[in-house]
């Protein structure tokens, strides 16, 4: 089983940007893709960004792609999110994922999930 651990969530004003970390241990990871979600109070999890783990393709969803970069941490088998020109509608719980199989962009295709990492953009 992998253990996925993310850190970097904060408090930060709009405009402001901040970095996501998900380090993976345990097993090798095997996966075609690793993956960012959020969700916000009351809303579903949404997809935010993907990195194809060994080709390297980047995926982002519409409302992040521009100010949001996803890469691999070769040195340490992680993957990051940097978020650039934060808005107040970033504010959400970020989780990593791996994914397992299916339409990357959906939650069910991750078997995978890290504990999530709290990101507030302010006013």
């Amino acid at each position: 089983q992998v253990r996925l651990v993310e850190s970097g969530g904060g408090l930060v004003q709009a405009g402001g940007s901040l970095r996501l970390s998900c380090g993976a241990s345990g097993r090798t990871l095997n996966t075609y893709y690793m993956s960012w979600f959020r969700q916000a109070p009351g809303k579903e999890r949404e997809f935010v960004a993907a990195r194809g783990w060994v080709g390297g393709s980047t995926f982002y969803a519409p409302s992040v792609s521009g100010r949001f970069t996803i890469s691999k941490d070769f040195a340490n088998n992680a993957v990051i999110l940097q978020m650039n020109n934060l808005k107040p509608d970033d504010t959400a719980v970020y989780y990593c994922a791996k994914h397992r199989g299916g339409a990357f962009g959906s939650a069910s295709s991750y078997d995978e999930w890290g504990q999530g990492t709290q990101v507030t953009v302010s006013s």
